[in-house]
Formats: structure tokens, C-alpha cells, sequence
């Protein structure tokens, strides 16, 4: 047995992917921001679908259409594969857990 909120730090100098489960078919990671955020001009462009919730804190994805969805504690979305998105801004008051399924 795990946690999912065990041992979070206060500041990162990076944001932080943890695979749980990996398989032929499903990717589950858990993803520690405390502030971070993409690079500019860095899109997301994924060969597979992504499912993700935030259990805690909150982060802004923004489209390359332009539009935005901001999740807060317990918002989830799907993404589909060669949607291309960014993560414009995270919490950074406070530690934010995404838990994101690869599909």
C-alpha cells in the first residue's frame, strides 16, 4: 500500500512525474507542481489519450486553440491524442497533485 500524498515538499525547482502503473495499454503517473508550468512555446502534441484529475492545488491548461480550462481540487478532463495543450500556470501558494491516465 501507498499514498498519494505522502512526503510532499513545499518547492521544487522542477516539477516531479511518478509512473504507479505502466502496462502495454495504461500509463498512471502522479504529478507534483509547485509553480511550474511549460516552456514558452512548448506544446504537448501526444501520440495517446490523457485522462487527468487534480486532487490537490490547481493548474490552468491552456489549448492551442486558445482556450483555457482552469482545475481545481477534484476537476478532471479528458485530452484527447493530438489535442496540443500546455500547462500555462500552477498553484504556487501550495503544492498541486495532478493524477493523469495515459491511454
Amino acid at each position: 500500500m501507498d499514498n498519494i500524498f505522502r512526503d510532499l515538499p513545499n518547492k521544487l525547482d522542477k516539477e516531479v512525474a511518478q509512473t504507479i502503473i505502466k502496462n502495454d495499454n495504461v500509463r498512471i503517473e502522479k504529478i507534483i507542481s509547485t509553480g511550474q508550468k511549460s516552456e514558452k512555446d512548448f506544446w504537448y502534441d501526444q501520440d495517446e489519450n490523457e485522462w487527468v484529475i487534480v486532487l490537490k492545488g490547481s493548474g490552468l491548461i491552456k489549448f492551442f486553440d486558445g482556450s483555457e480550462t482552469l482545475l481545481k481540487e477534484g476537476d478532471y478532463l479528458n485530452i484527447p491524442k493530438g489535442v496540443k495543450h500546455r500547462v500555462e500556470e500552477t498553484s504556487e501558494d501550495e503544492v498541486t497533485i495532478w493524477l493523469c491516465v495515459f491511454y
